[in-house]
Order: structure tokens, then C-alpha cells, then sequence
């Protein structure tokens, strides 16, 4: 099963659990552990011992400075933001084996992901539960081949009242032409609904600017192609607006640092590639 899985749905979440064995975890998700095929859980049992959290720890950042804490506090703000919202459908895009469906949250949640990642998330809620939580429904969708709509509609949603939809960590996978795509969706998203998305910087993506994690660039970037769609902070509002959707907050390094990392008491650098942005539909 797990050769099904890309590692880029199971490292954040192998993330999350790791970080429960800190006396002041970023985030807290019991359930973080128990997702995750048998790989990922391996990796999270060692990690109860500090020197395997510190060498995973000392893995991540060699790569990417600041990438384990910016992983952390995006999954802390949308969980946050999700507990504020008024909205009783959630769409999870590129769910991977996200926790949020699982009953962290009284709505319905509908997540979205490329057909293996859902197959093996489906196979571990049924060895966890038995059966799938009655509010959660797994979609199938390759962002690059398929209608998002057509898939979604197919599966029960209906965007009868404001939507929280979540796009964390999967816009810099795909082609400019994909992600407008998805706006396109999104543009006909009820009024009020809201979008918490990540992006990755445009000058990192094309070398310009590369905030200590050339190791990441020349990985991800050159090596793999994997990162491929980026924008500027300054250009959000502007791409954003044909679509109707309005930037209400965007937060980096320092707004994570000042909001998460200093009031734990920790000592975590936040990556400085990376930025998430919060936004609301403002037009039918």
C-alpha cells in the first residue's frame, strides 16, 4: 500500500505526530499517528526518542530552514480558522491524510485527493473505525486531468450555503493552467465562504531568492520538477480578484513566528518560502 503514496501526503502528517512528543506541541492532533500507513507511523514510534526527533528534526531543516515549523503552524491557522468559521461544509483539496474529517470538526467534510493517496486513506479508516465517519467523503481527483466540479458534484456536494475550503501545501505542485483551474471552481464558490491556501514564492521557484534552502531548490525544483506554480506576496490580491475572492490575511514567517512559535516557548525558526493566505468570496 504505501509504495501507492507519495511521501508529500504522509511527511506533513509524520510532522504533526512527531511534534505531539514535545512538551509543547504547535499543534495538537492525537489522531496524527494513527492515520498514516505503516510507514509513516514506523517513522513516528522511533521519534519518541529525542535524538530521532532531533535527526529528523536536523533532516528537514538541512533542506529547507524553517520548513518543520512552517509545516506546523499552517496546519495550527487552519485548524484555528476552521473552528471560527460559520460555514458546515468544508473542502479539503489535497487532503492527503489530513485529520480534520475524522471528527475534529462538526460539519461535513468533503476531501479531495489523487486516486492512490484516497485509496490507501480509505483502507486505514476502515482498519482504524470500520467504516468511514458518516460526515467525511473521500474524492478522487487528479487536479491535472479532471473536473473538480464534476467529481465533487458526483459525490454529494452542494454549494448551497458559504463553503470553507482548505488548499495547504499543493498549489507549487501544479501548472499555473491547473491552479486557475481550481479558481475557476472556486469562483462560483456562495458568497462568504472562505479559502485558506499556501503558495510558495516565486523568486525561490525561479532562484532569485533562496532563503538558505538552495538544498530544497535543487531538489524539488531542478532535480524532480515537483515545484513548478509560485507567486509573489505582492501579486496575491491581484490574482485573487478576477476570480472574486478577497485576501483578508497573509501570513509568513514573522505573523507565524508571533503567533505560534513565541507563545510556546520555543525556539523554531519558520521557513520564509512558503506563505498562507486567507480569503473570502465576495461575489456570487
Amino acid at each position: 500500500m504505501d509504495t501507492a503514496v507519495t511521501g508529500t501526503a504522509i511527511g506533513p502528517m509524520v510532522i504533526a505526530a512527531v511534534d505531539q512528543f514535545e512538551e509543547h506541541p504547535l499543534v495538537r492532533d492525537e489522531l496524527a499517528a494513527r492515520i498514516l500507513p505503516l510507514s509513516g507511523r514506523l517513522a513516528v514510534r522511533a521519534a519518541r526518542w529525542r535524538p530521532i526527533r532531533n535527526a529528523l528534526f536536523s533532516a528537514t531543516e538541512k533542506k529547507i530552514p524553517g520548513l518543520w515549523a512552517s509545516m506546523l503552524c499552517r496546519k495550527r491557522y487552519i485548524d484555528d480558522r476552521l473552528d471560527a468559521t460559520e460555514a458546515r461544509t468544508a473542502v479539503v483539496l489535497g487532503a492527503g491524510f489530513d485529520t480534520r474529517g475524522c471528527g475534529h470538526w462538526d460539519g461535513r467534510v468533503f476531501e479531495v485527493d489523487l486516486p492512490a493517496t484516497v485509496k490507501a486513506k480509505h483502507e486505514r479508516l476502515l482498519a482504524l473505525f470500520g467504516a468511514l465517519p458518516s460526515s467525511l467523503t473521500l474524492v478522487p481527483v487528479d487536479f491535472e486531468q479532471q473536473s473538480l466540479e464534476k467529481a465533487l458534484e458526483e459525490h454529494g456536494y452542494r454549494d448551497d450555503g458559504p463553503v470553507f475550503f482548505v488548499w495547504e501545501a499543493v498549489t507549487q505542485y501544479l501548472t499555473e493552467d491547473a491552479v486557475r483551474a481550481t479558481f475557476d471552481f472556486l469562483s462560483h464558490a456562495p458568497a462568504g465562504s472562505e479559502l485558506v491556501f499556501t503558495f510558495l514564492r516565486k523568486d525561490f521557484l525561479a532562484g532569485d531568492a533562496m532563503f538558505g534552502a538552495e538544498g530544497g531548490h535543487r531538489e524539488f525544483v531542478t532535480k524532480r520538477r515537483m515545484w513548478k506554480f509560485g507567486l509573489m506576496p505582492d501579486e496575491v490580491e491581484g490574482f485573487l480578484a478576477p476570480y472574486g475572492w478577497k485576501q483578508i490575511e497573509q501570513l509568513g514567517p514573522q505573523e507565524f513566528s508571533a503567533r505560534y512559535v513565541q507563545p510556546s516557548a520555543r525556539v523554531l525558526p519558520v521557513s520564509e518560502i512558503e506563505r498562507t493566505v486567507r480569503c473570502v468570496k465576495v461575489g456570487a
